[in-house]
């Protein structure tokens, strides 16, 4: 292709000394046509003596060989792949006209812009599938913990509690609201050794500066520090409101956040570009600080840094990730417990009473609200306004009435709903029966889910009990405005893909906007591609500032500034050390390989499942499929609604008669350590719920020495895979427990265990070989 659009711009330019495409600058155009701008680094066009013109570093023409006579143009392609102003001289007029040389330059300039449109249209499906993949995938992974909720909650009600005698028991006083800071002081000592940041309270812009410079060197800010930091931030969230409001003049402006999900190098962007908080230049945090990137505690630490600072200028909203459950999962209790060794436990357990009294959402001169994931079309502001928001410690965690109702309706069910599935079985009827936080693992009671209409919140509201859950209501309404997503079909609907929350449409929207009079909604909550999206005819704004969040060279971060008009403007931005040094194909390339490769192991995860869909299909027993039924089984079992039919040239083979050869889906693809004395059955099993049982083991290993005991192991795995309908044998996973332990201590080495399961890809394997 390259080598055609050399051709067509030497014959182009060869051919430009007619006055047609030189006169009343008219010059601009053609030349912005003719040059595909996602080609070229930079393009400088200098006079280079009489009547000579070059193009440099031009990544389709590489020599500077066309001659223009009397023109000087510049032009120089930004990051952002759009050409910056060019400035053109007219030419002089030609003494002879030549129409057919202009015949030959139109037709050039024709080919050129065929193949730019059709170039740029490959890549703009090739990224929007590959995002559309990584957004399916962490959704199926959001469902898959939303449905073990109750699993979840039993462990870490069995696991996760200190006994009554034991040092976290006596470390937990720590984490009272009467402990002063100058017990935290006699408590903790803080050794000469630390050269890190040392806080004295109240604090002052210079610590904030400090923490800032320390995190830059990758520095740890001591326990004793972090202890009172948290415990003086409750402090002040304890005596804000439900729903923060906030007034624009005409001397600031607001700036607003989106998700940051540990990513430290996008807050230091933000703060580069935008300033730091201060009284003249007030922040609006939306929620998601933390899980998934590797900082999350140092973002944690500066923000509630500054919002002790200027708590009249920082807000802070409740994101979903904002939940101590979800962050067992999601890498926040991991990263906390791998930089704290001594006091990460006091840490996570201060934490999550830290979170639970994070403001909901923020409104602007009343007209524009701000909160992390959306509404319902029973969202009341003015019910979330009032309620007591630190009840609802987790979301992962419905009231004792629901689960009471739950229980009733599963006792009712059929008695067929209770037989025990294979591991085939009990995920595909999982996946399609439940959609919400909370339901049972064992698929009997998922169907009537909290969004469900026979089990609205609104239906049954029971006084608050003694153990201090939250209501129904309480509940489901913290649920809407964390979870939800907006769609462009009218009505809501329960969201299925996370599993939790609902889709609303624009006529919800317009509702709520009537009922409140508000003019704009800003919520966060989805990845998006250029770090913003608006629907809802402009009503509602979707901003994200986690930039690379999926992989390198993924999505753009960006924000927003309110002014006292409240039109919003937008800045982006990308933080990289890599994809910088890469033109738009190759940043294209890595984050599509990346996004395959992802979904290949998720494919390989269901291997199972998967064959018996083909094989249902396949009923001549020919190995193959037509493209349509491949399809339509890849979709039945895994659920990820993608665009089977593009995505098909990248996951499987097709034959001469252009139908696929399904069994080509798992090539390449095996388990890193093959464990041959254990079933297949089994091992795809722990393959599929690596994620799971990870979590699993983090409540059992009190002490994070990463090893559990082969009695600890056998319990528990009998105890998860009767949750998920998994049908095990006690010898398989004996002789699964046994294998694992290498050493024949006893013990099992966690992160050994994981990696005897890990999915690789045989071509990756030779090369890092």
């Amino acid at each position: 292709m390259e080598a055609r659009s050399e051709v067509s711009v030497s014959r182009v330019f060869q051919a430009v000394d007619a006055s047609s495409w030189l006169h009343e600058g008219c010059w601009e155009r053609p030349f912005l046509a003719l040059l595909p701008q996602h080609q070229l680094a930079s393009v400088t066009l200098p006079v280079q003596g009489p009547g000579l013109l070059s193009i440099q570093n031009s990544r389709i023409c590489q020599k500077p060989l066309y001659k223009i006579q009397y023109v000087v143009l510049r032009g120089k392609l930004n990051n952002n792949g759009k050409m910056s102003p060019i400035s053109g001289y007219r030419a002089k007029e030609p003494e002879h006209k030549c129409q057919e040389t202009n015949d030959s330059v139109l037709r050039a300039a024709l080919l050129i812009q065929r193949w730019y449109r059709a170039t740029m249209a490959r890549i703009e499906m090739r990224r929007r599938y590959s995002l559309n993949i990584f957004q399916s995938i962490e959704y199926a992974d959001e469902q898959a913990q939303l449905q073990l909720s109750n699993f979840f909650t039993f462990m870490m009600d069995h696991f996760s509690q200190p006994g009554a005698d034991s040092k976290d028991s006596r470390d937990l006083e720590m984490t009272e609201s009467s402990f002063s800071l100058a017990e935290f002081e006699r408590r903790i000592d803080v050794p000469d050794s630390y050269y890190g940041p040392r806080l004295k309270f109240p604090l002052t812009a210079a610590d904030a500066n400090a923490l800032l410079d320390a995190f830059k060197n990758e520095e740890l800010l001591h326990a004793r520090y972090v202890l009172q930091l948290l415990h003086e931030t409750r402090r002040v969230l304890k005596e804000m409101p439900n729903i923060t409001y906030l007034s624009t003049s005409y001397s600031k402006e607001i700036t607003v956040c989106g998700d940051l999900h540990g990513k430290l190098d996008d807050l230091l962007m933000i703060f580069y570009k935008n300033g730091l908080p201060s009284e003249k230049n007030p922040y609006v945090f939306n929620g998601d600080f933390v899980d998934r990137g590797n900082h999350s505690m140092e973002i944690l630490i500066i923000l509630f840094a500054f919002l002790l600072i200027y708590p009249n200028d920082l807000h802070l909203n409740r994101g979903n990730h904002e939940d101590y459950v979800m962050n067992v999962r999601y890498g926040f209790t991991r990263e906390v417990l791998r930089k704290y060794r001594v006091h990460g436990k006091v840490i996570l357990y201060l934490l999550e009473d830290v979170f639970s009294w994070l403001p909901l959402a923020t409104v602007v001169d009343s007209k524009v609200l701000i909160l992390h994931g959306g509404i319902s079309d029973t969202t009341d502001l003015d019910f979330l306004n009032l309620f007591e928001r630190s009840k609802v410690r987790s979301l992962m965690r419905p009231p004792k009435s629901i689960m009471d109702m739950r229980l009733q309706v599963k006792e009712k069910a059929p008695s067929s709903a209770h037989h025990k599935h294979s591991a085939r079985q009990g995920s595909s009827d999982k996946r399609k029966d439940q959609s919400s936080p909370g339901a049972d693992s064992s698929g009997a009671a998922a169907r009537d889910a909290p969004r469900s209409p026979g089990l609205r919140a609104e239906a049954a509201e029971p006084q608050e009990d003694s153990s201090g859950d939250p209501t129904p209501k309480e509940w489901q309404q913290t649920l809407d405005i964390l979870w939800s997503d907006p769609r462009n079909q009218r009505g809501c609907i329960p969201n299925k893909l996370r599993g939790g929350g609902c889709y609303f449409g624009p006529d919800i929207t317009a509702k709520l906007f009537e009922r409140y009079n508000l003019k704009l909604l800003i919520r966060s909550h989805e990845c998006k591609q250029d770090g913003y999206e608006i629907v809802h005819g402009g009503k509602v704004i979707t901003i994200f500032s986690a930039s690379n969040y999926y992989e390198d060279g993924s999505n753009r971060g960006a924000y927003i500034k309110l002014n006292p008009d409240l039109s919003p403007r937008f800045i982006q931005y990308q933080v990289s050390r890599n994809t910088c040094r890469q033109n738009l194909q190759e940043r294209i390339n890595t984050v599509e390989e990346a996004a395959i490769k992802a979904l290949r192991e998720k494919i390989y995860a269901n291997k199972t499942e998967l064959m018996e869909a083909f094989i249902n299909k396949d009923l001549t027993g020919s190995g193959k499929l037509s493209v349509s039924d491949w399809a339509e089984a890849m979709e039945s079992v895994l659920q990820l609604e993608l665009p089977w039919r593009t995505l098909r040239p990248q996951l499987a083979r097709s034959s001469a008669d252009g139908r696929i050869e399904y069994t080509s889906c798992f090539y390449d693809l095996k388990i890193e350590k093959p464990i041959e004395e254990v079933q297949p059955s089994l091992v795809e099993t722990v393959c599929k719920y690596r994620k799971d049982l990870e979590m699993i083991f983090n409540f059992i290993d009190k002490d994070q020495s990463g090893l559990i005991s082969l009695e600890e192991f056998h319990h528990t795995w009998k105890l998860f895979c009767a949750h998920v309908g998994v049908e095990t044998d006690d010898e398989a996973i004996d002789k699964l427990a046994n294998t694992i332990d290498y050493n024949k201590d006893g013990y099992i080495d966690f992160s050994e265990f994981l990696g005897a399961f890990h999915v690789v890809h045989r071509l990756d394997r030779r090369v890092s070989e």
